[in-house]
């Protein structure tokens, strides 16, 4: 029984389609890079997290405003390139009525704009 699942998996290795899982030789590889990415985005994620519930009310008023230290520190945090920065403070004015009571879609846009 388990020589046709070998076969199988070996075989697909070598197959020229795409498709979502990849080499299975190169699993492992990619199994702990997916780990240290997860590990490091959860990180960057703490910290924006952090960022905008501590300065809620303030973040809020320089999205209004078009930009201020605690929009700014919370970019940074997320990884926002600088040259990207108007078209998102634009995108986050446009849909100030979602982050309005919810700090968490607020952080989850910017992580999104952060990549």
């Amino acid at each position: 029984m388990r020589w046709p699942l070998i076969t199988i998996l070996l075989t697909a290795a070598c197959s020229q389609e795409a498709n979502h899982l990849g080499s299975p030789f190169l699993w492992p590889m990619t199994g702990a890079s997916t780990v240290i990415g997860n590990a490091a985005y959860e990180k960057r994620r703490g910290e924006v997290e952090l960022i905008v519930k501590s300065n809620y009310e303030e973040i809020k008023t320089d999205i209004r405003a078009g930009g201020g230290p605690v929009l700014t520190k919370s970019m940074d945090a997320a990884g926002i390139a600088e040259r990207d920065r108007p078209a998102r403070i634009i995108q986050l004015q446009s849909d100030m009525g979602l982050y309005q009571t919810t700090p968490g879609a607020l952080v989850t846009a910017l992580m999104v704009y952060g990549g």
